[in-house]
């Protein structure tokens, strides 16, 4: 052991932390933006969980404080309203519904596609079709909504009469309003937004491949199909495993901003989900208590499924997060 290790072995702990405070001052000065964002917009706002055990009403006193302090607990009672009420099995529906055909659909998306550009031997090429995928993710939901609006419009879509002509004009479906469509193009519009710019993570796993692997493949006769099934997917392997794990833990969420621009009186039944249910509890309805109790189940789920698919897939020999 040297010197400098048994002076830090023999030096107490008070003192280690401070020498290392000083050492390293300026890296944690950089670290306060970001404690500071972490506590104030992620755990500060933690507090407000106990309006799912209070009838809580915000005119219950003065001020927030006092209206936490005077509004009365009333232990699991909300959790009850919410399991119990007419709304529960349909919302779980809907939003398990679209959850898991996104799952199926759009998570092998930017595999398959990273898989096809890490094929495009011409670098230019494959540059300027990287960017054309990524651009998609920069276009606000707002106006991908409108377009899809527009584009689909029974009066004036250019689909929609591309439809007619296939279809006929009695046998064309009305996308925008036919409920058994609502899920196809809600998973449509996040594929067509969010697969090119899901890519990166994957191309960036795919660079990481040793290149010899593939020459000595090409020696024994693999062709490409071969070498991308027995080299290029087992490299990525652990990658795909953990961006399944945290698609797996945020099944509940559907994204408000997306279904609620999409929704409308006639496809209702199937677009009302956990998302836009807290909504119109929560900020329309007032009903804080309410919303507060949802969104806190959400957030459970979420947690049980990122620990349970941890756990598989350490079962089946992957690393997984910890």
């Amino acid at each position: 052991m040297s010197q400098k290790a048994a002076d830090q072995k023999q030096r107490p702990k008070s003192d280690t932390i401070k020498h290392a405070l000083v050492s390293h001052k300026w890296l944690y000065l950089m670290l306060i933006p970001g404690v500071l964002y972490m506590l104030i917009f992620n755990y500060l706002p933690m507090g407000g969980l106990v309006m799912a055990f209070q009838e809580f009403s915000p005119y219950n006193g003065d001020s927030m404080i006092g209206a936490f302090l005077q509004s009365p607990f009333v232990g699991l009672s909300v959790f009850k309203k919410f399991f119990t009420g007419p709304d529960f099995l349909q919302l779980l529906k809907n939003t398990l519904s679209i959850s898991i055909t996104s799952l199926i659909f759009y998570f092998p998306a930017p595999i398959i596609l990273a898989l096809l550009l890490n094929e495009i031997k011409n670098a230019a090429f494959k540059r300027v079709t990287q960017t054309m995928v990524y651009i998609p993710r920069f276009i606000s939901m707002v106006i991908v909504a409108a377009l899809t609006a527009q584009l689909f419009s029974t009066t004036d879509g250019l689909v929609y009469h591309w439809l007619v002509e296939i279809f006929g004009r009695n046998n064309a479906p009305d996308v925008m309003s036919n409920p058994r469509l609502f899920v196809p193009m809600i998973v449509g519009q996040n594929m067509w937004k969010e697969t090119g710019y899901g890519t990166i993570i994957f191309l960036a796993a795919l660079s990481g491949v040793d290149v010899q692997l593939y020459e000595a493949a090409e020696v024994d006769g693999a062709n490409r199909w071969q070498k991308m099934w027995h080299i290029t997917l087992p490299a990525i392997k652990s990658t795909i495993v953990i961006m399944l794990i945290l698609k797996v833990g945020s099944i509940l969420n559907t994204g408000y901003e997306q279904i609620f621009l999409m929704q409308n009186s006639m496809n209702r039944t199937v677009s009302d989900v956990f998302d836009t249910y807290i909504y119109t509890k929560g900020v329309v309805n007032g009903n804080y208590s309410l919303a507060t109790a949802a969104g806190m189940f959400k957030s459970v789920v979420s947690m049980i499924m990122v620990l349970g698919a941890n756990r598989l897939a350490k079962a089946v020999g992957e690393s997984g997060f910890y």
